[in-house]
């Protein structure tokens, strides 16, 4: 009897410090998809290196309560799945939003966004935020901007002395 306890203990501080180390998590009801679009779906986040489990709903919450999010405590109810993220904050909120778009049946619950828990506004809206790479060209074009108008200025005002001097 104690090594079933002592192995939920062990699953407690496996989710405990999934919480703790992720930089983006989202809480989803999986109810009513069926095995191939599970499959589809586990595939996506697996190749967005996210990691997506479903473990029980006690051990998720006792988890919660070590790791500080008390609050997601309330969003633990019914067939849940986590997809905890490490590396990217927006990959599990884009692909997870975007698949719940084309499946009715996904409903996202909850999330933890680096520490502090969001609501499934706050996901959705992480969810719309252009990759990072879109926003590292949307940062460059912004710093090339005054660079290239400069350039433009500079040979317009040769292209005139020319213009002048023929």
């Amino acid at each position: 009897m104690s090594s079933a306890v002592e192995q939920k203990k062990l699953i407690v501080d496996e989710i405990t410090n999934k919480f703790k180390t992720s930089v983006s998590t989202v809480v989803v009801d999986y109810r009513g998809l069926n095995v191939a679009e599970v499959t589809e779906l586990r595939k996506q986040l697996r190749e967005a290196g996210v990691e997506f489990k479903v473990y029980k709903n006690t051990l998720s919450r006792r988890a919660a309560e070590a790791a500080e999010l008390a609050g997601l405590n309330e969003h633990l109810l019914g067939p849940n799945a986590i997809a905890f993220s490490t590396e990217d904050v927006v990959a599990p909120a884009k692909i997870l939003s975007d698949f719940a778009k084309k499946h009715d049946a996904l409903e996202i619950k909850a999330g933890v966004i680096e520490g502090n828990l969001a609501t499934v506004e706050e996901i959705k809206a992480l969810a719309d935020l252009p990759s990072r790479e879109g926003l590292l060209s949307m940062l460059l074009s912004v710093l090339q901007a005054p660079i290239r108008n400069f350039a433009l200025a500079a040979k317009a005002v040769a292209d005139q002395k020319e213009e002048q001097g023929a």
